[in-house]
């Protein structure tokens, strides 16, 4: 993408806050009252714009804590919005809290493929589930790889995204894994940290979908910032120690 066209699609995106002004007056209080109350964090500039958009969307300063970056998470996650990466989801929920405008002046287009027919049938005859299946069928399409893929719901969806790309060598530029419940939903998370895939993270049982669409906003607001000189998103390379994670 032509340095220009970056600018004019940065331009379109930089008014994704489309509030009046009394509104972007409380968000930006919002925001001022999170810095305050967090204190001295140790995230980088870029990483704490994502954590403190978790937190405001729950009021829940123990994200702080929570929260895992994958050292590129943050380049490839705005690298990939900028070059129109496809944006899979697990559930509609986030779709429809997402700002499809905003994506669409990029040239994304949201996925998600848990209520189609045939994955219905498939999870069924299978004995799997439609999360399980609505991702194999994204890989099928060829949508997995340079994808960013959010899922904010289901663990069995985030734990076959790890499996596709441990065996058959999916590629996904981003994985938010913010599922959220008490069955596998913390063991999913930690899966995909020791995968090494580039990842945004909620450990522990703690996620959902607003979270998932907290986070994308916030890769949104980040990619309407002037251009840093790292390169195209590239799909993932080998998988690197869950240490490298934050």
């Amino acid at each position: 993408m032509s340095g220009a066209r970056i600018g004019e699609d940065a331009r379109a995106v930089n008014d994704m806050r489309q509030m009046t002004a009394l509104g972007r007056r409380i968000e930006d209080r919002s925001f001022a009252i999170i810095d305050e109350e967090a204190g001295d964090h140790g995230f980088p500039d870029a990483e704490w714009q994502v954590v403190r958009r978790v937190i405001h969307a729950t009021a829940d300063f123990e994200f702080r804590s929570l929260m895992r970056l994958h050292p590129e998470a943050i380049a490839r996650g705005v690298a990939a919005l900028r070059g129109g990466a496809p944006v899979l989801v697990d559930v509609k929920m986030i779709g429809v809290g997402l700002n499809e405008q905003r994506l669409a002046s990029y040239g994304c287009k949201i996925h998600c493929f848990i209520s189609d027919d045939d994955v219905i049938e498939a999870a069924s005859a299978k004995g799997s589930t439609r999360a399980i299946e609505a991702m194999r069928k994204a890989h099928r399409l060829g949508l997995l790889d340079g994808a960013i893929v959010a899922i904010g719901n289901a663990p069995t969806a985030l734990l076959e995204v790890v499996r596709l790309a441990q065996e058959e060598g999916a590629r996904p530029a981003l994985v938010i894994g913010v599922p959220v419940g008490f069955v596998s939903a913390a063991e999913s998370k930690e899966a995909l940290l020791e995968s090494g895939l580039p990842s945004i993270v909620a450990r522990g049982r703690k996620g959902g979908s607003p979270i998932a669409v907290a986070i994308v906003h916030a890769l949104l607001l980040l990619s309407a910032e002037p251009a840093q000189p790292a390169g195209p998103a590239q799909p993932a390379g080998p998988a690197q120690p869950a240490g490298a994670a934050r």
